[in-house]
């Protein structure tokens, strides 16, 4: 792996929202997104996805209870869980795909 601005990666992505993957640790994407204030519709993964706040707040719903994310904080996002971004959501954001086992395990 190189040496990565993370706030410099995702400002540079044409797109808020759409990651791009900076890396592989072994079977986990290590990847950056740029948030912009818009909420994302619910998701669900078949694995745990971490979500690194670098800058700004991530607002989260799940399974209706509200979770604010600021800098320097980290959420689990558990497998089989679903989860949706709230409007107010901004700045950079790592996310590290965990396929092989859960974190919470």
């Amino acid at each position: 792996m190189s040496l990565y601005d993370l706030k410099t990666e995702a400002n540079a992505l044409p797109e808020a929202w759409h990651s791009a993957i900076l890396g592989h640790i072994g079977a986990s994407n290590l990847k950056v997104l740029r948030m912009d204030g818009r909420s994302v519709t619910e998701e669900v993964h078949e694995y745990d996805e971490c979500l690194l706040v670098i800058d700004g707040r991530l607002e989260l719903n799940v399974k209706g209870k509200k979770i604010s994310v600021t800098a320097g904080q980290l959420y689990v996002a558990i497998a089989g869980i679903p989860h949706a971004v709230e409007t107010g959501s901004f700045g950079t954001l790592v996310i590290i795909d965990l396929p092989e086992k859960s974190v919470a395990s």
